[in-house]
């Protein structure tokens, strides 16, 4: 399955990496940078490769409507059709590092993504230090400060970094409509930094992923290139309408015959194609009969039909074992 380049895409959807980000526009008057102080290049650990995933047309074309206008990505779709792994080829391809992942919960706040803030740890290391040294606290905020995914991808970094908030429709009714107010303004406070520095004090922060400590001025995150956000869902709740207005859609649909060929092959070598053939068709079968499989679960069955020999007399009980239905109802 092959796609033809546009000549405005940045992302094309290749698997290879390449610098096209460098010929990113510059960003709508409203996605103006927020940042103050030092910007950073890009990110120290660029994360392991993502398996080849096969872009459609469509979802190539709002990937890049996304890095054009600054606006985060809806992703919507049923489990294992890719949702979480286009975030991962596109960071791959485009060299922005290794992804932030944001999973999300019934129990996830905003200040979760933003940041984090180990008060008692400082407490304790005051009190370490007291009984050692008879001396009171002298360590820096900062150092028991982590910035979280969301935080990590508002610094301001040369190049944007690619944020995954995975399954937005498990959270709380509120922090859709939390989240717009940080995506709006494109910068944050933190008051425990901001109450120990002077304005124009730069403090060093962890990142999320903790490869780097990321400057802060004054307390305040904002970034110089706006992230470029997925927010994935199954589809299991409705979304406020400002939320909805302010985000790109996307629908993954499950692939079909060819795309399932494209992505065998792309996988597990052209010569494993033909050998799938009958797993395709029964996958589909099921599939077709309101199963609810993911690609995975064929790409499981094929690597044991086509890596091993003598599997073919239990392939039939293997099969049935892997294409077990994600849904419960279907249990």
């Amino acid at each position: 399955m092959t796609t033809a380049f546009k000549d405005w895409w940045i992302y094309r959807g290749t698997h290879t990496p390449h610098d096209g980000i460098k010929g990113l526009p510059k960003p709508p008057p409203w996605r103006a940078p927020r940042a103050v102080g030092p910007l950073i290049d890009r990110p120290l650990a660029l994360g392991t490769a993502s398996h080849p995933f096969q872009a459609s047309a469509e979802q190539i074309e709002l990937v890049n409507t996304a890095l054009y206008l600054r606006r985060p990505l809806l992703v919507t779709g049923k489990p294992g059709t890719g949702k979480s792994s286009l975030a991962h080829a596109v960071a791959h391809e485009l060299g922005l590092g290794e992804v932030l992942v944001w999973p999300i919960s019934t129990r996830s706040t905003l200040m979760d993504g933003l940041y984090r803030y180990d008060a008692v740890g400082r407490l304790r290391e005051a009190a370490r230090k007291q009984e050692r040294d008879g001396e009171g606290d002298d360590s820096s905020v900062a150092d028991f400060l982590q910035l979280g995914p969301l935080g990590t991808a508002l610094a301001p970094w040369r190049v944007p970094r690619v944020l995954l908030i995975d399954e937005i429709d498990k959270s709380d009714v509120d922090l859709p409509n939390d989240l717009l107010h940080v995506f709006e303004q494109g910068a944050f406070e933190i008051p425990e930094l901001a109450r120990s520095t002077q304005p124009d004090e730069t403090m060093l922060v962890r990142s999320w992923n903790g490869h780097q400590r990321l400057p802060v001025v004054g307390g305040r995150v904002g970034f110089h290139e706006f992230p470029l956000i997925f927010l994935t869902s199954n589809g299991e709740r409705e979304f406020p309408p400002a939320f909805l207005r302010r985000c790109l859609r996307l629908e993954m649909k499950e692939p079909g015959d060819k795309e399932l060929s494209a992505i065998i092959q792309a996988h597990l070598g052209k010569s494993a194609v033909p050998k799938a053939r009958p797993l395709i068709e029964e996958f589909l079968k099921r599939r077709g009969n309101s199963q609810q499989l993911a690609t995975d679960q064929l790409l499981n069955a094929v690597y044991l039909a086509t890596r091993r020999t003598g599997i073919e007399k239990d392939l039939p009980a293997l099969v049935d074992a892997i294409f077990q239905s994600l849904s419960a109802g279907d249990v």
